[in-house]
């Protein structure tokens, strides 16, 4: 073989190598990204589903390598969801009790609790010829406990002078599944009216026992559907799904005794009125300002991770939900949370590790 050809082999050889070599350099850092990518998982309640929705379609835009996704499945799900470690984060508007974090994968890993928005329920109706009916809390939880149980009830009639309310069964909505939207509604009956409150077993819960036979429907979404197809019905869903859904919303009694619809503002207003607990926990039944039926929903993460790539991860996420994410809430008709308490939000967001 002669000295060139020689020569000519161990030049293509050493080509060869030097592009593979190449070729691995270039695919490693592709294939490190695929490994180090984390799949955050979250559940829970329907309440801030549009805007958690909203919130993940923008972190994406931010942050292609982490996948979030949310399962809208109701406060109660996403509790027990959180409690048997099935998600990365739950929802709910019911916030989590102590018990309630001590069970389970809860209790092993420890729970950082972050509220993420305000909303407000609204009682809505579907009665012909009614679009402005105003319903004092006597006549709302009288509807919700059984008492009262036709439209042109003297309790409802009272406050709607002029108004030809029909000779008809009033048809109850209310939710099928454990839901923070109802928690929130009857947290509010609960505190207005002594009686209601006796008639659910004396606490407000996601799970009531009603005394009202009515439908029963699945999340904010099934139960503004069952009352746009059903005549005579009334029940109650967050502001946006009321909108969304162009449902006919009743006025109902404030702190003060005026009779009011839900907005933007007023929703803003019960929030920023309200006392947040050490936990970030607040349940307030009849705030002093703004729209009476308001709460607040929160994502329930752990304390510990599998490791330091979940961890971080959704650390970053909630980090992300606690600064950009807030400034979308507005915009969904959801109220931001008062900074000062983000600012503690932030702090308990510190504790996740792993």
């Amino acid at each position: 073989m002669a000295v060139s050809q020689v020569f000519s082999i161990k030049t293509v050889r050493r080509a060869v190598a030097t592009s593979a070599m190449a070729a691995v350099i270039i695919v490693m850092p592709a294939l490190s990204a695929i490994v180090q990518a984390v799949e955050i998982k979250g559940a829970g309640a329907t309440f801030p589903d549009l805007l958690y929705q909203e919130y993940i379609k923008q972190y994406r835009s931010a942050n292609s390598k982490d996948r979030v996704s949310y399962q809208a499945i109701g406060s109660g799900g996403g509790i027990r969801q959180t409690i048997a470690g099935i998600v990365q984060f739950g929802g709910s508007d019911a916030g989590m009790t102590a018990a309630q974090q001590g069970q389970g994968e809860a209790g092993k890993r420890g729970i950082v609790l972050v509220p993420t928005a305000g909303g407000s329920v609204v009682p809505v109706i579907n009665v012909s010829g009614v679009s402005d009916l105003k319903l004092s809390r006597e006549a709302l939880a009288g509807i919700f406990s059984g008492k009262v149980t036709k439209w042109n009830d003297a309790k409802i009639k009272d406050a709607n002078p002029g108004l030809n309310l029909p000779d008809a069964e009033i048809k109850t909505v209310v939710r099928a599944d454990s839901s923070g939207t109802t928690f929130i509604f009857v947290n509010h009956l609960a505190t207005v009216d002594r009686y209601f409150k006796g008639s659910i077993g004396g606490s407000a819960s996601t799970a009531p026992t009603w005394k009202v036979d009515g439908l029963k429907g699945r999340g904010n979404a099934g139960v503004a559907s069952l009352v746009k197809q059903t005549p005579n019905s009334i029940g109650y869903v967050e502001y946006s799904y009321a909108k969304k859904n162009s449902l006919t919303e009743a006025s109902v009694q404030d702190a003060s005794g005026s009779y009011v619809k839900a907005d933007l503002q007023k929703t803003n207003d019960a929030i920023a009125s309200m006392s947040f607990g050490s936990d970030l926990q607040v349940f307030d039944g009849n705030p002093s300002k703004g729209y009476p039926i308001t709460g607040v929903t929160w994502m329930m993460f752990y304390k510990k991770y599998k490791n330091a790539e979940e961890a971080n991860a959704v650390k970053a996420w909630a980090n992300w939900v606690l600064g950009n994410g807030q400034n979308l809430n507005n915009g969904l008709d959801f109220a931001k949370i008062p900074d000062s308490i983000v600012g503690q939000a932030r702090s308990a967001v510190n504790q996740i590790g792993n």
